[in-house]
């Protein structure tokens, strides 16, 4: 028998939810944060929290997706603030490790994964609020820099997920599979570092950063 997923209803007050329960989540993350709280920072009662988000899964897929859009788009206009492709690169990979790394981020994994075969649109919601936010917004930098002569890249996208996956070196599975509780500055430096460096090997043109 197949199962239905559970559905996300609309009202008045529903964009306040996603707010309060993005606020809960990063705080206390996915299994900490409790119903009272989330009502309570999105200023509804639990019945109108209920109505809108029957599974507390969908709320945070909805509260990662509103996380996700506003870091990416909190970073967009830093793009011409680099004085070359290897800051921006550090930035972008420092911003990737932290995020995976995070409770928040480990259990948005976990939690899209999981569901993506009871219910396909939660896995479909969760990765293009994921990882195809991040290659989209990550290939405009990387296009801003191939237009500045410092890149030389034919797939854009290719690469785009080909730097996400860099940054996942050496952590990523030891964190989702619990071998390891977190990571340091040190490692993550380590990991963005090498990232960055292997990223510039294969499409660094060597030219100067110009100014724009």
């Amino acid at each position: 028998m197949s199962q239905t997923k559970p559905m996300i209803r609309r009202g008045r007050k529903f964009e306040q939810v996603p707010e309060g329960a993005r606020t809960i989540f990063l705080r206390d993350g996915f299994e900490g944060a409790s119903v009272d709280d989330i009502a309570a920072a999105a200023g509804v009662s639990k019945a109108t929290l209920y109505s809108y988000f029957p599974d507390k899964r969908l709320l945070f897929l909805e509260a990662a997706k509103s996380e996700c859009t506003r870091q990416a788009n909190e970073a967009v206009s830093l793009v011409t603030t680099f004085a070359g492709a290897p800051e921006m690169l550090r930035y972008v990979g420092g911003r990737i490790v932290e995020f995976i790394s995070s409770d928040f981020g480990m259990a948005m994994f976990r939690i899209g994964v999981a569901e993506a075969q009871r219910f396909p649109e939660i896995g479909h919601d969760f990765y293009h609020s994921g990882p195809m936010l991040l290659r989209a917004r990550l290939g405009d930098y990387l296009r801003e820099y191939v237009a500045r002569g410092e890149l030389r890249i034919e797939d854009v996208d290719l690469a785009s997920d080909q730097f996400a996956e860099l940054c996942k070196a050496d952590i990523h599975a030891r964190l989702i599979f619990g071998v390891t509780a977190g990571v340091s500055a040190r490692d993550a430096r380590r990991i963005v570092e090498g990232a960055v460096e292997m990223f510039m090997a294969r499409y660094g043109t060597g030219a100067p950063a110009t100014e724009g």
